[in-house]
């Protein structure tokens, strides 16, 4: 187990931007010790996993493209973004939320709760939410000026008495949390919870969904925020890395 996880390691070295690598730049970057790196390597070579160049440099062999293009046709976001859901929940102890949009509002498709003792009752999986609320929704409302022109307007409901419901203090909010890159809510869908939401993109660059994590307020402040605005942007990112990587759908 432990050879496979170190050749795994040394697989994730190859990509797009640095796709052949020396014995010497692989044993710097892997920390590993170069007779582990040049048996790993030749043994990679013999499944045919790897190459090596007319130099001697290795690079990675037509296998591993096929079985990646496979694995990302099959691929949706849900099971793109449960890995990172997972550790969220188990890193801050909240739920975790996936949302997608859709015309009545933000669905959520996926939920995982955590170890904390909160329970958000209302947000479940198949819950359509209102886009002018909590952190999820109003991350994509941000990100959509098809969803804006759809949405914004001067009669929207107000849910706790923190609900932004006015177009000129809602559009002055939605241009900072699109600025950001994330959004935090804070007791403006239901009282004494607080979240924190990141955008995922497709590969247009149109917003396919959000990506949170919610709790009680109070872990929602200073530190603490700070730790889980990086964990869920980081989450973000990762699943727009897949999403945009996808064969685009003919």
């Amino acid at each position: 187990m432990g050879a496979v996880l170190k050749a795994c390691a040394l697989l994730e070295n190859f990509g797009a931007d640095r796709p052949v690598w020396t014995l010497n730049e692989l044993t710097a970057a892997s920390g590993m010790n170069k007779t582990t790196v040049h048996r790993l390597m030749a043994t990679l070579i013999h499944a045919g996993w790897v190459d090596r160049t007319g130099e001697g440099a290795y690079r990675i062999a037509m296998p591993v493209f096929e079985v990646g293009s496979a694995a990302l046709i099959k691929l949706d976001i849900r099971s793109a973004a449960r890995p990172l859901m997972v550790q969220l929940a188990e890193a801050f102890g909240d739920t975790a939320y996936l949302m997608v949009p859709a015309e009545q509002g933000a669905v959520c498709i996926d939920r995982l709760e955590g170890k904390n003792p909160l329970i958000v009752a209302g947000i479940n999986i198949g819950s359509v939410m209102p886009y002018h609320a909590a952190a999820g929704p109003i991350v994509m409302l941000a990100n959509s000026e098809d969803i804006r022109t759809q949405w914004i307007r001067d009669d929207l409901p107000s849910f706790t008495d923190r609900t932004l419901t006015d177009v000129e203090g809602l559009t002055a909010h939605l241009e900072s949390v699109r600025e950001a890159g994330y959004s935090v809510s804070d007791s403006d869908y239901l009282a004494g919870v607080a979240a924190v939401a990141a955008p995922i993109f497709g590969r247009a660059g149109a917003i396919v969904a959000s990506i949170s994590i919610g709790g009680r307020v109070e872990s929602f402040q200073g530190a603490a925020l700070d730790e889980r605005v990086d964990g869920v942007l980081d989450a973000a990112a990762r699943v727009t890395r897949v999403m945009q990587a996808l064969p685009q759908q003919g």
